[in-house]
């Protein structure tokens, strides 16, 4: 079994020798160079987050640049082209536009506190037209061309970001893959070598990966780029044996721990396996679920990496690997294990381990102890109260699934149903239904499935279920919501003097279903109210269109389940 592998390894590591960069990195092509430059002009040029980074739930996208933590600095254009796409959100990026570039790529810049002038004014339009405060909209080539160099935006904090920073992509503009843009020569200073805390060992014998697969941690030391482990030794392995990896890397820019560029695994000295960050499709990003030790994950927060690759794992970070990076050791020798990581700039680090191979007997079938779901085809289980259906490309491997029902929690009309366990991933989403313990009446189309741990999944009433796709394995029962929104004002009041004020600011809640939509109106007149991701605050800021004189604000709640609730004050101005 070993020599068959090896010869595979020095074959398909043939196929990729023709694709190693001049600093010895791995990537499938080459990049333009000196074409795009910095989005901003701090020197030199220090990130917070590398591309590829591992996140809950999703790959990092792109480099998150530094600003000093605090926002207002000009956001230049990366290259010539024209802005191609306007985003104003909740949460993501905030404010984002995308540059699209003549020569096939596509910049993205994220969590903007302002456009340019020209910019403003479109979303402005947008917003009012359809009178939303979340705009996406596409631009034509000639709306809005832009120089290299220009000023297209200031910098913020807008969004679902950590703190002050410009997230920075370059986008494959005919595919959409993101790609890491220090290919392109936007480099960041970097003679750190990665650092590596742990490795995983997993005993798969060809059962199908889950929280049950038998496995050791063992810890790691060293620095300089050389690493070992803490309690030196030859690992005494048998049979199909999956390895991991705890790592992560620093620039010479930064304290942030960020993620690596690639892994390699070696068995005596041949490439087994291959993890590279250099592009990757946004519909693959939660494929991390599969690349990671998600029930580590879940369980102790452990960002352990596998080298090894889960049949229904569909992600293009994996270059190569022989036999999906599981090696059997059956064969009496001792052979020489290495871990091989490096970032983006070259920089090197290993770790060594003896491996003394044992003769390993496959045990014997171990049968179901629920219904078996495949990866890769349409898998469903159903009772008289509970159905689920997963489509193929949901699940990352085979799974043993499990159903258990216990009592009716409080408040609920149905039972709580246990679909599997959270400790197996869901690529994007499943359908589940659940049946009513009880008749819902008028209540039916309020009708809600919640997890246990209090998340709305939404929900509707068909044929006597309440369906919805959720997207985790978990504990699910229905309630139903017929509580309107609620309506904080925090400075207004019938009669208010809005004179000094610059807004009218509230803070709103839902008991269940979540806000749906949220209406202001001053003397019947639809009015732009942003709602803040970070302070949760919803305001109307003051411009010219507001007289001097009294005036009537209304604001209007409505929740996913339309129940809904209104504000009204006289003021004035």
């Amino acid at each position: 079994m070993i020599k068959k592998l090896l010869v595979t390894s020095a074959m398909c590591l043939a196929l990729y020798s023709n694709t190693f960069a001049q600093n010895d990195i791995i990537q499938s092509r080459q990049y333009p160079q000196n074409y795009f430059r910095y989005p901003l002009d701090l020197t030199p040029p220090t990130t917070a987050g590398s591309f590829g980074e591992l996140r809950p739930s999703h790959f990092h996208s792109g480099l998150d640049f530094k600003t000093n933590q605090r926002t207002g600095y000009p956001v230049h254009a990366a290259a010539e082209g024209y802005i191609s796409r306007v985003r104003v959100q909740f949460g993501g990026f905030g404010r984002a536009i995308y540059i699209t570039h003549p020569n096939g790529y596509t910049t993205v810049y994220g969590h903007l506190e302002s456009f340019s002038p020209a910019v403003i004014d479109l979303v402005k339009k947008y917003q009012y037209e359809h009178q939303t405060y979340e705009a996406d909209f596409n631009l034509t080539p000639t709306q809005v061309p832009v120089k290299k160099d220009e000023v297209v935006a200031i910098s913020g904090n807008a969004g679902a970001s950590a703190g002050p920073h410009v997230h920075f992509e370059i986008r494959d503009s005919k595919t959409e893959e993101t790609i890491n843009a220090q290919l392109f020569g936007l480099t960041i200073p970097d003679k750190v070598p990665p650092t590596i805390t742990s490795i995983g060992i997993y005993h798969l014998n060809g059962k199908p990966f889950s929280e049950k697969t038998p496995k050791e941690f063992l810890g790691v030391t060293g620095a300089g780029g050389n690493y070992h482990l803490i309690k030196p030794q030859t690992l005494e392995l048998s049979g199909n044996i999956g390895f991991g990896i705890n790592t992560t890397d620093m620039n010479s820019t930064s304290f942030n721990h960020n993620g690596v560029y690639s892994i390699e695994l070696k068995l005596d000295g041949k490439t087994v396996y291959t993890f590279a960050v250099e592009r990757f499709a946004f519909d693959q990003t939660h494929a991390i679920n599969a690349y990671i030790d998600y029930p580590a994950f879940e369980s102790s927060r452990r960002w352990m990496q596998k080298c090894f690759i889960l049949p229904g794992s569909r992600i293009s970070l994996y270059p190569q690997s022989v036999n999906n990076g599981i090696i059997t050791f059956d064969d009496n020798a001792t052979h020489d294990v290495e871990y091989v990581v490096k970032d983006v700039a070259g920089n090197t680090s290993s770790l060594k381990l003896k491996v003394k191979s044992a003769p390993f007997t496959n045990p014997q079938p171990v049968k179901p102890t629920g219904t078996m779901f495949y990866y890769d085809k349409r898998s469903e289980f159903s009772n008289d109260k509970v159905k689920v259906i997963i489509m193929p490309g949901n699940l990352y491997d085979d799974l043993d699934f499990q159903y258990s029902v216990s009592a009716k929690p409080a408040g609920a009309y149905s039972a709580m149903h246990h679909i599997h366990n959270h400790l197996t991933p869901i690529h994007d989403s499943y359908e589940i239904w659940i049946k009513p313990d009880v008749d819902l009446g008028k209540y039916a189309d309020k009708a809600v499935i919640v997890s246990s741990w209090g998340g709305c999944q939404g929900g509707y009433f068909k044929d006597g279920y309440v369906i919805s796709q959720v997207s985790a394995f978990g504990d699910y029962y229905i309630k139903v919501d017929t509580v309107a929104p609620v309506i904080h004002p925090l400075n207004i009041k019938n009669g208010s003097n809005m004179k000094a004020a610059r807004s009218i600011n509230f803070r709103m809640s839902d008991n269940l279903s979540g806000i749906k939509s949220y209406t202001g109106t001053i003397d019947g007149k639809w009015v732009l109210m942003e709602h803040d991701y970070k302070s949760k605050i919803l305001s109307y800021t003051f411009n010219n269109d507001i007289a001097p004189g009294k005036h009537v604000f209304k604001l209007t709640l409505v929740d996913n389940k339309n129940n809904f609730s209104e504000f009204s004050a006289d003021f004035s101005r």
